[in-house]
Order: C-alpha cells, then sequence, then structure tokens
C-alpha cells in the first residue's frame, strides 16, 4: 500500500512539474515576442502600399509594354514600305504645294486650290469686261497730252479714269493672277492684275478690297469697291482708274472692253 502510495505521488509530481515547465517556455517565448516588438526603428505590422500608388505604378508598367509595341509596328511599318513609300508621299505633298506655280491650268476663284481650271491666255484677239459701268471722265492718251481738271494742267495718260459712285463694285476684266495689293497717294488703293502673256491691268481708286495677293480670278469676280477719289482727282469725283500695259508698255484699254 506504502509503494502506491509513493508511486501515485511521483506519478502527480511529475505531472506538476510538466505543467510548470510548459508554462516556463510559453513565457519564455511571450517575453521574446514582446522584447522584438519593443525593438527601436522596427514595425511588428506588415507595411501596405497605398492603393493609388500601386495602381499607378502598375499602369506606369503596362503602358511601356505598349509604347514599345507601338515603336515596334512603327518602325516594321517603315520597313515594309520602304525608302520608296515615304519619298512618294513626300512626292506628292510637295506637288500639292507648288502645283500652279509654272502651270498656265490653275484653280481659279480662291487660290490656287479651287476646282475650276483656268487659263491665263489674254491676246490681242481677247476682250475686257469693264471693271465700272460709267462715262470715261479721262481718255488714254500717249501720243498726246489731255487736261487734268484737279491738276489745272495738260499730260499724257496712260489710263482711263471711268466715272463711278463711291461703293459700288469694282470686277475683274477678265481672268487674272492678283500680283500686288497696294496703294500710293495719286491711286490710292489698287490692285494689279496679270492677264497671262505680259498682259498686266492695275484699277485704282479702291476700298474694301476683296482679293490677295497670287489669287487666282475669274472675269467678273469682285475686286473691291469704289473709293471716295484721291487728291489728284477731286475735281473729276469718284471714278476707277484703269490701266492696260503689255510688254510693259501701255495700251489703250477701250478698244478691248466689250
Amino acid at each position: 500500500m506504502k509503494d502506491k502510495f509513493n508511486q501515485l505521488f511521483q506519478d502527480k509530481l511529475f505531472l506538476v512539474m510538466l505543467v510548470l515547465g510548459l508554462l516556463t517556455i510559453v513565457a519564455a517565448a511571450g517575453a521574446i515576442t514582446i522584447q522584438r516588438g519593443n525593438t527601436p526603428g522596427e514595425n511588428p505590422y506588415m507595411q501596405m502600399e497605398e492603393p493609388g500608388k500601386l495602381m499607378a505604378e502598375e499602369t506606369q508598367e503596362e503602358k511601356e509594354p505598349m509604347i514599345e509595341i507601338v515603336e515596334q509596328t512603327v518602325g516594321a511599318g517603315e520597313e515594309a514600305g520602304g525608302t520608296e513609300g515615304s519619298q512618294a508621299v513626300q512626292n506628292s505633298r510637295k506637288n500639292a504645294q507648288t502645283k500652279g506655280a509654272d502651270d498656265p491650268y490653275v484653280a481659279a476663284g480662291t487660290g490656287k486650290d479651287a476646282a475650276t481650271p483656268l487659263v491665263l491666255d489674254f491676246s490681242d484677239a481677247s476682250t475686257l469686261g469693264w471693271p465700272v459701268r460709267g462715262n470715261i471722265l479721262l481718255d488714254y492718251s500717249m501720243d498726246t497730252t489731255t487736261y487734268f481738271p484737279t491738276l489745272d494742267q495738260y499730260q499724257c495718260n496712260p489710263a482711263v479714269v471711268i466715272q463711278a459712285s463711291v461703293s459700288d463694285p469694282v470686277e475683274t476684266p477678265a481672268p487674272a493672277r492678283v500680283v500686288s495689293v497696294s496703294s500710293d497717294e495719286e491711286l490710292g488703293n489698287y490692285v494689279v492684275l496679270d492677264l497671262g502673256n505680259d498682259y498686266v491691268a492695275t484699277c485704282g481708286q479702291l476700298k474694301d478690297i476683296q482679293v490677295m495677293e497670287n489669287e487666282y480670278l475669274e472675269a467678273g469676280q469682285v475686286l473691291g469697291y469704289v473709293a471716295e477719289p484721291t487728291k489728284y482727282y477731286s475735281v473729276e469725283g469718284s471714278n476707277v482708274y484703269f490701266k492696260l500695259m503689255h510688254d510693259g508698255k501701255a495700251v489703250d484699254p477701250v478698244g478691248y472692253f466689250q
């Protein structure tokens, strides 16, 4: 009986020692964990990236390969088309920009890009439309002199001065290209027109000019409107100054008017 009691006592003592040992181990492990958590500069929690930053980085990473693919595709296209394709495009653009510079067949109405073909081929057999309808106040006179009332003197006149009312429309007398738009004291605002074959016409005493240099015009298109006369024609009154030249010499335009 005594032996059984001793044996039971030893078994209980063993269990108690075992439990105490386990508790000691658990306590030691907790102490180590707490100590690691209190280490300066060390965060026991896992750090998470900001959601917006992650999305931005992922988007950038997705774009970069796409850019590379586009560049590769463009490069492949250039290699496939070759120098001949690129040169053809450049030649096409160059032809579109320079078309009409030396070609007598040019676009009419709105400059060089209009669709209607226009030929500048004025000659002795051609006719002119009147820039305005009115009486001739001063005739063409290069062989003799004519009297200028405002100047109160006789002198040669390389043009005709046609009576008109202020703000009357002034029309292009024949198919033409605008050489220049300018002004001076005598003619006021004026337009110089290339009619072709070295025929050049000048229309002066204008306002509100509707055309620009290098524009191609059809006959009858409005150049501008009649202005108040300059001081050189104040007595004659409002008018249109019209001069026609061939090969650099003034000719009488009246014989060409329809």
